[in-house]
């Protein structure tokens, strides 16, 4: 284990996507007017465009300077941080177990998680967390970790109970539930689960409010209220950087996020038939004229489906966390990602703001990419109560 006794926790993000984790733990401060105690070192993201993302915001002095190696994690090199890191995080891409489709047990981004392993056993930090998607716990590669943890690389330590955080119980305006270990050396007391600070509304349902001291769910209302109704473009701005040895589009503010999708006539026809807080059944025997043509605004599949979910073509609700924001959360089709009372979808910027993300948060690549980077993030929110959770441990046992 490290044997550092700073009151700076050095960090190092695995997986960092953007950073979406990094910025929570940037964004924790013990007390108002203090710094975060927590300095990233390196970070390891195989996409470009999220890469650059990620040293934009935290590389070249913008916060300590984190070396970030934009590559395969196989070829990374762990060994010049050894002794130096206290923490480790990382999400290990979860799309091949994920609950959207067919799981496949076989597809190699299973197997990442392992040189995730493989760089704590290197480093051997204080305390690592590993986030991912809530199936994670019934996975086989869950399984194998615990065995890792029982008589492999991970002995040396204590895994938490298996738990799946859901963002809003954490003052997040999203509803995402995830998996989330928390492993401590056993030099240092086992750390479990932060204790959430937020609950579903008591006006809403009194009988589930019952924690003393915890507030109600922070809604997304606050955001579309604040929010210009009508995106200025659909495009980005025509501009470009150089990041770490990449031209690529940006750099970009979540300000100017705010961009737009040019619908189709049905598409529009559809948004403005879907009431507050309703979804795709609310489009049964509804007609539009387009082009001189009566058309149907629902379909045969949709008509067919009266079980399964029913957030496909829905409003989010003003006064509740969203649902989750995915990657492609600009399509209506995909989930409940229409406006909670404008006829239009939400933009990145919406989404953006929904994640956690602040206005200065800078980004890098196309639309598309910026989408996948904002809809793979770790809700900030939620990474700062980690944040916060282990450094309180880490002071209470005089570990600093």
């Amino acid at each position: 284990m490290t044997a550092r006794t700073t009151a700076t926790i050095n960090v190092v993000d695995l997986f960092a996507g953007c950073g979406g984790f990094t910025q929570g733990f940037h964004s924790y401060k013990p007390a108002p007017g203090e710094a975060s105690p927590y300095r990233s070192v390196a970070a390891v993201e195989f996409e470009k465009s999220a890469a650059a993302t990620y040293a934009a915001n935290f590389s070249d002095g913008t916060s300590g300077t984190c070396d970030v190696f934009a590559g395969d994690i196989k070829e990374w090199d762990p060994s010049p941080y050894k002794g130096k890191v206290d923490v480790i995080l990382g999400g290990p891409p979860c799309q091949g177990f994920s609950g959207l489709g067919e799981e496949n047990p076989l597809d190699p981004r299973n197997k990442l998680w392992r040189e995730y392993v493989r760089a704590v056993a290197s480093l051997e930090p204080k305390i690592f967390v590993i986030e991912n998607v809530d199936r994670f716990f019934n996975s086989p590669e869950y399984k194998a970790l615990l065995v890792s943890n029982k008589r492999g690389l991970l002995r040396q330590y204590n895994l938490t109970e298996r738990t799946v955080l859901n963002a809003a119980d954490f003052g997040v305006p999203q509803a995402r539930k995830r998996a989330i270990v928390i492993a401590t050396h056993k030099d240092l007391p086992a750390l479990g689960h932060p204790v959430p600070t937020h609950e579903r509304d008591p006006a809403d349902d009194p009988a589930l409010f019952d924690a003393p001291g915890r507030l109600p769910w922070v809604t997304v209302e606050g955001i579309f209220r604040k929010t210009p109704e009508d995106p200025p473009t659909n495009s980005l701005p025509a501009r470009e950087a150089q990041i770490l040895g990449h031209v690529v589009p940006g750099i970009y503010r979540t300000n100017e996020l705010h961009i737009g999708r040019n619908p189709t006539a049905l598409s529009l026809a559809r948004y403005k038939a879907i009431p507050p807080g309703g979804n795709r059944k609310d489009l049964r025997g509804k007609t539009a004229v387009i082009d001189g043509e009566v058309v149907s605004l629902s379909t045969e599949s949709w008509d067919r489906h009266n079980s399964g979910t029913g957030d496909v073509m829905g409003r989010l609700r003003l006064k509740t966390p969203s649902v989750t924001i995915r990657t492609e959360f600009f399509k209506p089709e995909k989930g409940r990602y229409l406006h909670p009372f404008l006829d239009r979808p939400i933009t990145h910027y919406e989404a953006a703001l929904i994640q956690g993300f602040p206005e200065e948060f800078k980004w890098c690549g196309t639309k598309l990419q910026i989408a996948r980077q904002i809809g793979n993030a770790v809700p900030v929110g939620l990474a700062e109560s980690l944040a916060r959770h282990i450094h309180e441990h880490l002071a209470a046992n005089n570990a600093l």
